[in-house]
């Protein structure tokens, strides 16, 4: 487990100006006023790996560095892969879940390994981010390889105080719950670069379906992306459902009488509004990607249905054609001694030309009465 030492102006891992880390983790004990004159907060960060191989010892060091000790439920919350988005809430602290977009050996949706998906939807495997907001803490508990949360670290150790010379530095987050939401927003956006290939598969997808020159096959890969769209939606869903309970929280009991903390709040507020925002627009997305799919099976089986329909209707017109002549025929092959034309040395021929004017009336009249239907246009690519 790594901590930081944020303060106003700097960040420091496991050390802080002239304190080592036990130092000073014991003198922030005998002195809490110590830790919120030194920094403005710490951040603790650890993986799934290192707090399931050792649950209880993990919560023990937790409550030595900040006197607070985690529940049992949610312990078991924190070291679950497949928990779902989730927000809780106690007397002492408060419980996030987030579901991030796993890359690699991070991903534990290794029921996709069977299915036949494009590489695009292979991509919303996840994986849970747990973040405990123990007052002047943030726990941070993810997979062993999280992009996201590598980048925030960097950029922690990274950060210069702002000089006559660098005018664009970034500010540090001011206390646990802006970096929790830094860090949930820039998870979101990982959503949200998603919607381009996705948008692309689904293109592929229609063309594949609408495509008139050879048929479509390939309804299992079909289904499992369905599947995998619907999953988003849901995903979406509990995140956009966790990130509102959040949110009512932060109203309900942030203190709001002094100015320093009401402005606080409303850049707390800002910031979970434009996550919550970012998980509508990939939600919304979703939605849209879904309707357009099941719009492009319709659309599918409407144009099978219309090249079935106008290959019985050929075949009807082919059929009203040859009927006559067969009417024809079957009264000349009836076995009478005398039949007109019979013995006439130019009755095949006359009988011939009255089939082949038959037909040509019959062709006519249809054209009129629109029996051939409407000449299609295609354009082939």
């Amino acid at each position: 487990m790594d901590i930081f030492y944020i303060s106003e102006h700097q960040v420091a891992q496991n050390s802080l100006h002239d304190f080592s880390q036990t130092d000073f983790l014991e003198a922030a004990a005998q002195d809490p006023q110590k830790l919120e004159d030194t920094c403005r907060f710490l951040w603790l960060d650890a993986t799934h790996d290192e707090v399931a191989a050792n649950p209880e010892g993990w919560r023990d060091e937790i409550e030595r560095i900040t006197g607070i000790r985690i529940y049992d439920l949610h312990l078991k919350d924190v070291i679950n892969l497949h928990h779902p988005s989730y927000f809780d809430a106690t007397q002492d602290y408060e419980l996030v879940v987030f579901q991030k977009l796993a890359l690699g050996a991070e991903s534990n949706a290794s029921e996709n390994t069977t299915k036949k998906i494009p590489a695009a939807l292979n991509r919303l495997n996840t994986i849970p981010v747990s973040f405990l907001l123990l007052g002047t803490a943030l726990v941070t508990v993810r997979g062993k390889q999280s992009r996201t949360i590598e980048a925030a670290r960097q950029r922690l150790m990274s950060h210069r105080p702002k000089t006559e010379g660098n005018g664009h530095t970034s500010r540090l987050p001011s206390s646990p719950e802006d970096l929790m939401l830094r860090l949930l927003n820039a998870m979101v956006d990982q959503y949200l670069d998603l919607r381009q290939p996705l948008t692309n598969q689904l293109d592929r997808w229609q063309h594949a379906l609408l495509d008139p020159r050879k048929p479509f096959n390939n309804w299992i890969a079909l289904l499992d992306s369905r599947i995998e769209i619907r999953k988003l939606d849901h995903l979406c869903e509990e995140q956009y459902d966790a990130l509102q309970e959040l949110r009512d929280h932060i109203v309900d009991t942030y203190d709001g009488n002094a100015e320093h903390h009401s402005r606080a709040k409303d850049l707390l507020l800002v910031r979970i509004n434009d996550v919550m925002e970012h998980v509508n627009r990939v939600l919304n997305h979703a939605r849209r990607l879904e309707a357009s799919l099941e719009s492009s099976v319709q659309i599918h089986f409407a144009a099978m249905a219309h090249r079935t329909s106008d290959i019985m209707r050929w075949l009807t017109v082919i059929t009203a054609l040859f009927m006559p002549l067969t009417l024809i025929t079957g009264i000349f092959g009836m076995n009478f001694v005398k039949m007109p034309m019979i013995n006439d040395v130019e009755g095949f021929w006359k009988v011939i030309g009255g089939m082949a004017a038959l037909i040509v009336v019959l062709v006519i009249a249809f054209i009129k009465l629109r029996y051939f239907g409407e000449p299609e246009r295609r354009r082939y690519d």
